[in-house]
């Protein structure tokens, strides 16, 4: 079993059916009856989802399932397919401090504040975060693009430019990507 949970929200039925067959599930089930809902907020989102017969406010890792008979074969299958798609996408988030880098959709997000970002400038970004040290040139040169690190080229430092122009331009921020004597860093 992994760390996925299932909460099977005021729906004894469905936990009944749920609980006698766990052992060939590939998540965690908890119950919770309609007069524990306070137990609700606990749970982390990525790792969790919810499933009820009735609609819960504020929470978007909900199933409501209304339609009656519950077909449990396509009902499981469903709820596999919701757990992968919040791995994933709980994967694709990268933490840059006060900022969020959505890999999927190339946008970088600070509170209500969003902007799209190239493929290369999103390159760009997840290489100096990885980095634990200041980048030079060079360096995202043959790691970034792919160049050979004896050209002369300015290509680097135009894409740097127009970066830290965009996210000033959208975050008023002049020191997301530092220079430094030794190369950029973030």
């Amino acid at each position: 079993m992994n760390n996925q949970t299932l909460v099977i929200y005021d729906f004894k039925i469905l936990y009944e059916i749920l609980k006698e067959i766990e052992s060939i599930l590939s998540f965690k089930l908890i119950n919770i009856t309609k007069n524990e809902n306070n137990k609700l907020s606990e749970f982390n989102k990525n790792h969790c989802l919810i499933i009820s017969n009735k609609e819960i406010k504020d929470n978007d890792n909900i199933i409501v399932v209304n339609a009656q008979p519950i077909e449990i074969s396509k009902l499981i299958e469903t709820l596999n397919i919701k757990f992968l798609k919040n791995k994933y996408n709980g994967q694709s988030e990268i933490n840059l401090g006060k900022y969020k880098l959505n890999l999927n959709s190339r946008k970088i997000f600070s509170n209500e504040k969003v902007l799209n970002l190239t493929e290369r400038e999103s390159d760009i970004i997840i290489f100096l975060k990885n980095s634990k040290k200041p980048v030079n040139i060079s360096i995202l040169q043959s790691e970034v693009w792919g160049h050979n690190s004896k050209l002369e080229t300015h290509t680097v430092e135009t894409h740097i430019y127009r970066l830290r122009k965009k996210i000033k331009n959208v975050f008023s921020d002049n020191n997301f990507i530092k220079s430094l004597k030794t190369g950029y860093i973030i």
